[in-house]
């Protein structure tokens, strides 16, 4: 299974992530900090990056480029609120999301990192 990061500003969110991401038997890091992700993308090679609903747009996009700059093969999923649509014009995939977390996420990943593209 897959190698995943996973980002956002929300600590319950992040946690529920995790859980429903490891269930599915993918590795996971959370961060919550630029200081956490760049220690964790200099130590490990992630395959997929998934960026948090409630990231605001420039962080979101700090986000993007500090993990592609470590990781240059991490393919991005972007989790966005409909009513506010996508920020990431360069993610590889996109989830909208309503404000708990997707039931569909693992199966995301998962579909990101098995055909190695992207998927709308």
């Amino acid at each position: 299974m897959a190698l995943v990061l996973c980002s956002g500003a929300d600590k319950a969110l992040l946690q529920t992530r995790r859980y429903i991401l490891e269930a599915a038997g993918h590795t996971v890091v959370t961060v919550s900090d630029e200081p956490t992700l760049l220690a964790v993308c200099k130590k490990h090679t992630f395959d997929v990056a998934v960026i948090g609903q409630s990231t605001v747009p420039k962080i979101k996009h700090r986000i993007v480029s500090l993990v592609r700059e470590h990781c240059p093969d991490v393919k991005v999923l972007e989790l966005y609120y409909p009513h506010l649509g996508r920020v990431l014009e360069n993610a590889d995939a996109w989830l909208a999301t309503p404000t708990d977390v997707p039931k569909d996420l693992a199966d995301r990943v998962t579909e990101l990192v098995d055909d190695g593209g992207r998927a709308a």
